[in-house]
């Protein structure tokens, strides 16, 4: 039964959408991250992200990163401008410490601008982080 499994709390594991220059397009895009602040890596992570609100909803995108190393990060998806006007939600399960842990994290529809960017664990670049 679900009830009678145990997902214990994550903690220092975060998402981010970080503001960055592509080089091959000459211009700035936001990126979701993956961020590891743990002491230990985190393997198998899997992400489910979709954006949505009452009326519209993106295709649901998976995404799998075998191993992330403790204090490090890893790009997720690009994330389009339009889509910024939704809801973006990002369910993140991976394994550590031989437990697996699960998180959902929301980005509120227009709370990805500029004017929201802070320091950030991890990455050099400011960024957002995710409820």
């Amino acid at each position: 039964m679900k009830k009678d499994i145990d997902i214990p709390k994550v903690e220092n594991v975060y998402v981010a959408a970080v503001k960055v220059y592509n080089e091959s397009f000459k211009v700035d895009e936001w990126n979701a991250y993956l961020i590891n602040d743990r002491d230990e890596t985190i393997e198998m992570a899997l992400i489910v992200s979709k954006g949505y609100d009452e009326n519209k909803q993106t295709s649901v995108i998976r995404h799998k990163l075998e191993k992330l190393p403790s204090k490090s990060f890893a790009k997720i998806e690009f994330i389009q401008e339009e889509v910024l006007a939704l809801n973006n939600q990002f369910q993140v399960t991976f394994f550590a410490d031989g437990k697996m842990f699960e998180k959902k994290y929301l980005f509120r529809k227009n709370s990805v601008n500029e004017k929201a960017l802070r320091e950030i664990p991890i990455i050099p670049n400011k960024g957002v982080l995710a409820e």
